[in-house]
């Protein structure tokens, strides 16, 4: 699934299906923007922009992304990368980094749920195969990993 844009007023929310792995993050901190069963499932100007923000950068796996809308100035991604390890789960990686695939290209990202269980069918990133196989490691729970770096524009 290609990556999906959802434009509101001051904020532009894009969603990859592909990448995430349904933490429920963004359903759980703002229900009147991210709801499963509306259609369409993202409405923008549900809240503030920088609630919006706030909820998106505690997107694990970088399937949610934003930009803001009228020229508001974007923040510095961080310049430390972060490598936590969930419990039972993949590899989150957040800050900005290089990610080379096995086929030599490569992608700057600054978020992703990378797989650790060897099942997922969208390696390297977790496709939350590892629930189906009972995947078990010790890593971080999901409610007390680190929240990711700021930013206001993530395009990558």
């Amino acid at each position: 699934m290609a990556r999906r844009s959802y434009r509101g007023s001051d904020i532009e929310v894009s969603f990859d299906l592909d990448v995430c792995i349904h933490a429920t993050e963004c359903v759980r901190g703002l229900p009147a923007v991210f709801d499963r069963d509306r259609r369409p499932w993202i409405l923008p100007d549900g809240a503030t922009a920088d609630e919006v923000v706030a909820v998106i950068d505690r997107c694990p796996s970088g399937a949610l992304q934003y930009e803001r809308l009228g020229g508001t100035a974007a923040a510095s991604p961080s310049a430390t990368v972060t490598v936590t390890p969930l419990e039972d789960g993949p590899v989150v990686v957040q800050g900005e980094f290089v990610l080379r695939h096995e086929d030599g290209t490569e992608q700057t990202l600054r978020r992703a749920a990378l797989c650790r269980c060897g099942h997922s069918n969208n390696k390297p990133f977790c496709d939350s195969s590892h629930r189906e196989f009972a995947f078990q490691a010790p890593g971080t729970s999901t409610t007390d990993a680190a929240p990711a770096p700021q930013r206001t524009d993530e395009s990558a």
